[in-house]
């Protein structure tokens, strides 16, 4: 499986995330005619240098100079004759523009307009980001600590800081690393901050040195296969590029699927288990993976609790701050974002016949990525229900179910 690593040093626009990647090996003639079919431009693809360092080139200039709003946006994407998945990444980007936009000027995304990223060049920057990822196909893609810039930039809202407010609003929650650098510019533009947060999972570890990343990535070993670099507009001290490093693994994931998770944890000595009960279950009814609670030996011999909770990193702030609250701790310790190897799970059902009745119960099935079973489960309420109507164990009850899974789906086994 090939791994794909932005490492933004420089920060990141559109223009220059899609120039990058044709730089890596895109199809920039696709690319091109993607662009200019969605959306009223034209866009120019070229080679240059930037303080040394030959990069690809991309220029997009609007045709036309209409600000559209939220909905215009969507309605057009989803009118257009894109690919489905192009359609669905375009809108997610967006949408985080969107939330962002919303939150900061405190208006509905339904009458939200956009300015500079509501513009025709902003869209054909979406949908060829979208194209050449699709293109190159990466197994995972990462995403090194962005480097944001620093000073003042001007906006149609006028001068704002550096990063602008929708910038740095669409980098939180998004689990993406960053800081601002010595750079006075503004580097990270809203755009690619959304393009970046919705296609990539962030680096696990922010100190690593980027010609060692390559290695760093959670998981096996990695070897680069190439790099692409992606110019931005600017000349600057530092050449004002966007570097993509093309990897593959030393060895696969056995099959399995990866996984963006956050692992959250504090300690409690005065919370009893009543509380503690119903908070893993209103922690999981938040979203929650995954929510325990392990007994410990705290400081001074006090017995205690761990409580240690698995979450999308999106989800980190309201459940930690949900977990304050409940048990009066004053911190959670939110670890850097991990990546857990999980399986496929679909659920199903199947026909048991105890004592002369049938009845329907599900099944858990967990397969890898080519669809090969790895396991097959019971669901525990239904197996619950069976066993309340006939009178037998329950844990009967769920190896009946397993077993019967098993010789339908896999006769030969049995």
């Amino acid at each position: 499986m090939t791994s794909l690593i932005f490492d933004p040093f420089m920060g990141a626009s559109g223009d220059m995330i899609i120039a990058a990647l044709i730089d890596l090996g895109a199809d920039q003639a696709h690319i091109k005619e993607i662009m200019e079919s969605a959306a009223p431009v034209s866009v120019t693809i070229g080679r240059t240098v930037k303080n040394g360092i030959a990069a690809t080139s991309v220029s997009v200039t609007p045709d036309d100079s209409t600000v559209r709003t939220y909905p215009d946006i969507v309605a057009g994407i989803r009118a257009s004759e894109l690919p489905d998945q192009i359609i669905e990444d375009t809108i997610a980007v967006f949408d985080r523009i969107a939330s962002a936009e919303s939150t900061i000027h405190n208006v509905s995304k339904d009458i939200l307009h956009f300015h500079e990223i509501g513009q025709a060049d902003a869209i054909a920057d979406v949908v060829g980001a979208s194209v050449a990822i699709h293109d190159l196909a990466p197994g995972a893609i990462f995403c090194r600590p962005i480097v944001t810039g620093t000073g003042y930039v001007e906006t149609a809202h006028g001068t704002l800081t550096v990063p602008a407010p929708a910038t740095l609003e669409i980098l939180c929650g998004s689990g993406l690393l960053w800081s601002y650098g010595g750079i006075e510019h503004e580097l990270l533009t809203p755009t690619g901050a959304a393009i970046l947060a919705h296609l990539t999972c962030p680096a696990p570890d922010p100190d690593q040195d980027p010609a060692t990343y390559v290695n760093a990535v959670p998981g096996s070993g990695r070897s680069a296969i190439r790099t692409g670099y992606g110019a931005g507009k600017a000349d600057l001290k530092i050449p004002n590029v966007l570097r993509v490093i093309l990897c593959e693994n030393e060895h696969d994931d056995a099959g399995l699927l990866r996984d963006d998770i956050a692992v959250l944890e504090t300690s409690v000595d005065d919370v009893t288990g009543e509380v503690l009960g119903s908070l893993i279950e209103e922690l999981i009814a938040m979203g929650a993976h995954d929510a325990i609670v392990i007994p410990a030996t705290m400081k001074k011999g006090r017995s205690g609790h761990l409580i240690q909770v698995i979450a999308k990193s999106s989800d980190s702030a309201r459940i930690a701050r949900r977990i304050i609250e409940e048990t009066g701790s004053l911190g959670v310790r939110i670890s850097p974002t991990r990546h857990r190897l999980i399986a496929n799970r679909r659920i199903s059902a199947i026909n048991i016949e105890i004592g002369g009745s049938k009845y329907v119960a599900a099944i858990k099935i967990a397969t890898d990525d080519s669809g090969n079973v790895l396991n097959i489960s019971a669901e525990f309420e239904d197996a619950k229900r069976v066993a309340h109507l006939t009178g037998v164990p329950v844990r009967e009850v769920m190896r009946r179910i397993v077993d019967q899974a098993w010789k339908r789906d896999f006769p030969g086994i049995f």
